[in-house]
């Protein structure tokens, strides 16, 4: 009885001895693959080098798309409809009509334009001013300025905007430039579509790089792992390292690719800065925030630990100790 006992005691303390040890193991054989790129540093930097470069051109078109959205986000709201009223519309139907356009949910700002001030407008842009005095009446209409807001003003919302609106009794006709709208929600949706083909072709490309390169380590240490299969050890035992050395590589490359994105933003911001200027606005360009840097960190790390388990799953199963 008391044997049994002692020999429960004895397997759980082993059990929680394996335990103990599993980590130990992993960071050891981690720093191992760590010290094995150090010993090929060629190699180790060519790799790193081309997997930082594969991920910066989509991280850079993306940071492209990203503040690209945000000028179109500043143009959406700046779309206005214009809308001219009958010239039968009196200057109190005018006014109750902007307060009941005010109520409008899908409304930001409504600026009314009487004839009056349109007329005046017109006599100072147009340089008629002299010949328009000889008119008997006044032949401008009022008009009034729709702000939607940033939610209503994309193409079909804003379409729809316009509709509702000219089914005031009020209103005689509305104007609303559409077509750019469109032409800029479909180019965004473009590069959209670009961006993920072209990144979606170089994380492909990242793997392959990945898996080759362990492949040719594992070629490289192919007597060793015959040996070290010859003294029983798992296949799961001689693949971490290799699996390490892919998210080794993946930290690396992820890390590179950030400084890459940083340093291209850096150097095309003196140049937008001076564009904008020019047309007396002000822009600032955004980089990628720090959410985005550890997701791209982290889709890297996946990306060398993909292409490493796919080389080590298919060569290190087929080394035998009796192969030639």
């Amino acid at each position: 009885m008391s044997n049994t006992h002692n020999s429960g005691l004895s397997q759980r303390g082993s059990l929680w001895q394996r335990l103990l040890m599993l980590p130990i193991r992993h960071l050891q054989q981690a720093v191992g693959s760590l010290g094995d790129l150090w010993r090929t540093p060629f190699t180790s930097v060519m790799t790193v080098f081309v997997l930082g470069i594969s991920l910066a051109l989509p991280a850079t078109l993306h940071l492209f798309v990203k503040n690209a959205q945000h000028v179109s986000e500043q143009w959406d709201s700046s779309s206005q409809i214009t809308l001219f009223l009958k010239l039968s519309t009196s200057e109190k139907s005018a006014k109750n009509l902007v307060n009941r356009i005010r109520l409008y949910n899908e409304v930001s700002e409504v600026h009314y334009i009487s004839a009056e001030q349109a007329l005046k407008e017109f006599k100072m842009l147009s340089g008629f001013g002299q010949s328009l005095e000889y008119l008997d009446k006044n032949p401008l209409p009022a008009t009034v300025l729709v702000t939607p807001t940033q939610r209503s003003s994309k193409a079909q919302a804003a379409n729809e905007l316009l509709e509702k609106l000219l089914n005031e009794r009020e209103v005689e006709q509305g104007k609303l430039d559409i077509e750019w709208l469109t032409r800029l929600e479909a180019m965004a949706r473009l590069i959209e579509d670009i961006v993920l083909g072209v990144a979606l072709l170089l994380c492909l490309s990242v793997v392959l790089i990945v898996g080759n390169t362990i492949r040719l380590a594992i070629l490289n240490q192919k007597d060793a792992i015959a040996v070290m299969k010859l003294v029983g050890a798992t296949d799961s035992f001689i693949q971490r390292p290799f699996l390490y050395a892919g998210i080794w590589y993946g930290i690396f490359g992820g890390i590179l690719s950030c400084l890459c994105v940083a340093l291209l933003a850096q150097y095309l911001e003196s140049a937008i800065t001076e564009l904008t200027e020019l047309y007396h606005s002000s822009f600032e360009l955004q980089g990628l925030a720090f959410n985005e840097v550890m997701l791209l960190i982290a889709f890297a790390v996946t990306l060398g630990l993909l292409g490493s388990y796919l080389s080590v799953s298919q060569h290190i199963k087929a080394i035998e100790p009796n192969a030639d």
